[in-house]
């Protein structure tokens, strides 16, 4: 029996040899967002005079999209892997939202995820991956209706922009805040469960890595609210606004790249070249007079043992728990990176002398000694603990140490100290004794 060419077209799509519970959460959430977008439309119906507008938003849109599809297929590129693209097309669905009914706005929704995904994708590609599209176009859709009632309930006047007087202009600004908050918290919601259910190992940490980016979407709710108010009042001026949006995507790819630069891969760390730098910068303020800095080094304890017992994966386990109990027993203003192998270093700004140096070396050690991990085995993961850390540690100025290399060497006399009086315990150098 033959099917029919799109359904087979759909009927290849991986969606399907997705585990059960994620085709059903999959196909709820596109089933909500045709059932909210046919609500939506009979509830504010389009009108002709509509479509002039939509129709400059769109291709404003679609030209956007066109000028930045190279800078944003660079920026999909060097993303973190659970982490959903960002790439700020949303300020023209949001604007649509505003001005424009929602059965328009659902129309600019869609245009806006499929033209993303049609250009920028390698054509090898395009018969991969069309589930996702259709996926995250329903989780938007679904934050636009609901914004589109939150306007409704609240605005004096929807679809349109906030009246002009101050007081029930502040009284539309908070609700328009408040529908794009909603917006975003449904879309980024939505998809951060199908990452989850996807792929259950990932840990929270791991859904939430470089969302600083998310950043980028709030600006293009602001964003979107300025265009929104330009399409009606003076559309030829919408002309500026995406030739600055070319322009900004480049810079957007720029601190991207620094930032993946700046990272270690497995541990997720800072390189050692960008540690480098930040520990000479500190050591430096430190010198003028600045606050002491001090900088301990980490080594993992027969770290041989488990890459030879339990392989090289399972090693790359070991580095990414030890990294992330750095990361979770130091300060925001600390720096923390994978200097070689299986060794750390951490970068201590406005320490108080050697004793609080030495309290955080004991917290980071007795912390790395509770971790128990899941080791890869090639069948069922298995759990091992005793894992241990010896530590050195020194603090600048001071004992004689000129440079950052003189710190790194003396902090790194003290771990082999450590190591020599019995191992998983801290070393202070120059004149502080093991503990």
């Amino acid at each position: 029996m033959s099917f029919p060419r799109p359904y087979a077209w759909v009927a290849s799509w991986d969606l399907w040899r997705s585990p059960a519970r994620v085709v059903r959460y999959v196909l709820v959430v596109e089933v909500a967002a045709l059932a909210g977008v046919v609500g939506a439309a009979t509830a504010v119906p389009a009108r002709p005079s509509d479509l002039p507008r939509f129709l400059i938003l769109a291709l404003c849109a679609a030209v956007t999209i066109w000028l930045t599809r190279g800078v944003e297929r660079q920026r999909d590129r060097v993303r973190p892997a659970p982490v959903a693209h960002v790439d700020g097309t949303g300020l023209w669905s949001f604007a649509a939202v505003l001005v424009l009914p929602p059965l328009l706005a659902s129309a600019m929704v869609v245009l806006t995820c499929t033209l993303p995904w049609w250009w920028r994708a390698w054509p090898r590609q395009r018969p991969l991956v069309p589930y996702r599209c259709v996926f995250s176009c329903a989780t938007v859709l679904i934050g636009t209706q609901a914004a589109a009632l939150v306007l409704s309930l609240g605005m004096a006047e929807y679809p349109g922009l906030p009246q002009s007087a101050l007081l029930p202009g502040l009284r539309d600004l908070a609700v328009v805040a408040v529908a794009a908050a909603v917006r975003w918290g449904l879309n980024c919601g939505l998809v951060m469960v199908a990452i989850a259910l996807s792929q259950p190992v990932r840990s929270v940490r791991d859904l939430f890595a470089d969302f600083s980016e998310q950043l980028l979407e709030a600006g293009a709710m602001g964003l979107g609210l300025a265009v929104a108010v330009l399409v009606v009042v003076n559309p030829v001026a919408l002309v500026g606004i995406v030739l600055s949006l070319g322009v900004m995507h480049r810079g957007l790819l720029v601190r991207q790249y620094q930032q993946a630069a700046r990272t270690d891969a497995k541990t997720g760390l800072a390189t050692v070249g960008w540690w480098r730098q930040v520990a000479g910068r500190a050591l430096e303020r430190a010198e003028a007079g600045g606050d002491a800095v001090g900088v301990l080094v980490l080594d993992i304890d027969h770290f041989k043992r488990v890459n030879d017992t339990y392989g090289h994966l399972a090693g790359d386990v070991v580095l990414a728990a030890v990294a992330a109990t750095l990361r979770a027993e130091t300060r925001g203003d600390d720096t923390c990176c994978r200097f070689g192998g299986e060794e750390f270093a951490v970068l201590i700004p406005g320490v108080d002398g050697a004793g609080e140096l030495r309290e955080i070396a004991e917290r980071v050690r007795r912390r790395v000694e509770l971790l128990e991990v899941d080791l890869p085995t090639g069948g069922a993961p298995r759990r091992v603990g005793g894992i241990t850390v010896s530590l050195g540690g020194a603090v600048y100025p001071g004992g004689g140490l000129a440079t950052l290399d003189d710190v790194l060497l003396a902090a790194d006399a003290a771990v082999y100290s450590a190591k020599r009086s019995g191992r998983n315990r801290t070393c202070l150098r120059p004149d502080v004794a093991p503990a």
